[in-house]
């Protein structure tokens, strides 16, 4: 298996609640491939999918248990060229609804970077990393 991500999909409980989240409250611009029942958005290399949650449990044969309550073991992340960004986009996610879980604050590995959960509860953090500049494009590029 090559080492890669192609596609990361969140199961959601409102599909049009999610998409105006995603579109209007953070700007992202739906890919046309994108049908009814799933919404795709093209991230640099990798893709994110938004898919209900019941039809992603049913697809991959795992149980639903209901919204999400607690930590799911994963969160996403989206790396900024400085603090300033980081505080910016912080202030998008809440304004479009999303909730704040950690301010965006220094941390201890010499970055800056907070939490907010999209309103399915999924996590992302907004991060600045002095020691892993970003691309051009965007692209994040681990280095060592």
């Amino acid at each position: 298996m090559e080492q890669r991500v192609s596609l990361i999909t969140l199961g959601v409980a409102d599909l049009a609640r999610s998409r105006r989240f995603y579109e209007e409250g953070l700007g992202w611009t739906p890919s046309p491939v994108s049908q009814d029942a799933v919404t795709f958005y093209q991230l640099g290399g990798v893709a994110l999918a938004l898919f209900g949650r019941e039809a992603l449990a049913e697809d991959a044969h795992l149980a639903e248990s209901g919204p999400t309550s607690g930590f799911g073991g994963i969160t996403l992340a989206h790396n900024l060229r400085s603090k300033a960004e980081v505080d910016a986009v912080m202030a998008q996610a809440e304004r479009a609804g999303g909730r704040i879980l950690k301010p965006a604050q220094d941390v201890f590995w010499g970055g800056y970077s907070g939490y907010f959960a999209d309103p399915d509860g999924h996590p992302w953090e907004v991060a600045w990393n002095p020691f892993a500049a970003l691309g051009e494009d965007g692209s994040f590029k681990l280095e060592g």
